[in-house]
């Protein structure tokens, strides 16, 4: 695996920072939650909901940016109104002329509104989760293990996050609530992965102590290399049954939670390791040697 870190490197740079630049440049496709609007949920009396039909009632009713979407069964129907900004009294004024114009087909489910000042403080609520998490993690793994191992483990889950968010921009999946819970979730699916994979690392530092650094991560790699890739399509397959019956509701959690496994799976192997040597965990661990001790069977060196 070392051998290709010059590789993994330049891939995740590259995959970070145009991730970065498509959230400057293109943005998210922002739910309801950090916009601010209206989210309506309604069942059709009868057997099925006709979609056109409901956009046709809600044209000319001048609301702005209306969604209308099927979820769930096919009697139901999901209703986004962008906001309306005029306050409180313009978003309530908004659903009741929905309710007005389809509530003699339909049944109101659940009305969910929320203004610019909430999404804007759901936004820096959000924000600040994650980060405070990150946080959270490094403090302990600087504690639990040495600085090189908590840089690197923040590092690699930043990677995460940073690659999760380029993802909701390429995809244009809406970005909620939701999505924040996506990122929480993987960032402590990705931080557990890492500390995995960093408690083998330091056992055989302690076990191999003239092993150059490279091939001691070889070893710890393929030592946990089978516990990660199980876990890793374990938690995919549950994954993929959620997306495939769970329903409109949480698709765009699952379909994020999929591609952060994947991306979590990858930087456990490929950028967590490696950054212990940008960081010169064993300093000196090339030296003539240790290359010699190196070649020593793994049963003599323990020895």
């Amino acid at each position: 695996f070392m051998a290709f870190r010059k590789y993994a490197f330049t891939l995740s740079l590259l995959f970070s920072i145009t991730s970065a630049v498509l959230f400057f440049t293109v943005g998210m496709n922002y739910g309801i939650d950090f916009r601010g609007g209206s989210s309506i949920e309604v069942q059709a009396k009868g057997q099925q909901a006709d979609i056109g039909d409901i956009r046709e009632r809600l044209t000319g009713l001048e609301l702005g940016e209306v969604q209308v979407q099927e979820f769930g069964s096919a009697r139901d129907v999901l209703i986004r109104i962008g906001t309306q900004g005029g306050g409180d009294i313009a978003e309530q004024s908004a659903v009741q002329k929905v309710r007005s114009a389809l509530e003699t087909d339909y049944d109101f489910r659940r009305i969910e509104v929320v203004g610019p000042t909430v999404s804007s403080e759901l936004a820096f609520n959000g924000t600040m989760g994650v980060l405070a998490s990150l946080l959270a993690m490094l403090v302990y793994i600087w504690i639990r293990f040495e600085w090189q191992f908590g840089l690197g483990a923040i590092i690699s889950t930043f990677h995460d996050v940073i690659l999760m968010i380029g993802f909701y921009v390429v995809a244009g999946i809406e970005f909620n609530l939701t999505s924040i819970a996506a990122i929480l979730t993987i960032v402590g699916y990705s931080i557990n992965d890492t500390v995995v994979v960093y408690d083998r690392i330091r056992e055989n530092l302690r076990r191999y102590k003239r092993m150059p650094i490279a091939e001691l991560l070889d070893l710890s790699m393929n030592q946990t290399l089978a516990r990660t890739v199980l876990t890793g399509v374990t938690t995919l397959f549950a994954l993929a049954a959620l997306s495939i019956w769970g329903g409109e509701v949480i698709q765009s959690f699952t379909v994020a939670m999929i591609f952060g496994i994947l991306a979590g799976t990858y930087s456990s192997i490929f950028v967590a390791g490696p950054l212990l040597i940008l960081f010169k965990l064993r300093p000196g661990a090339l030296s003539p040697e240790e290359v010699a001790a190196a070649k020593e069977p793994p049963a003599q060196q323990a020895l």
